[in-house]
């Protein structure tokens, strides 16, 4: 499986991105932007581990299809 291919969509923040926020009040929608929030800050640290590994192994064995 392809790490670097886009994820089909239905994927849980497609279907977020698509509720609607009419029925929140103002207190929930800012419970729903701390936790979008919190949600981001674990992606973007799990997304910087996954490149420094891709890097190191990289680094390691090479780049797949380089000679060397």
């Amino acid at each position: 499986m392809d790490d670097d291919l886009p994820r089909p969509k239905g994927d849980a923040a497609s279907l977020l991105a698509a509720e609607d926020l009419a029925p929140y009040s103002q207190d929930e929608l800012a419970d729903r932007i701390a936790l979008l929030e919190a949600e981001i800050a674990r992606v973007r640290k799990h997304r910087d581990a996954a490149a420094s590994h891709r890097s190191a192994a990289d680094a390691l064995f090479g780049k797949p299809g380089q000679a060397g």
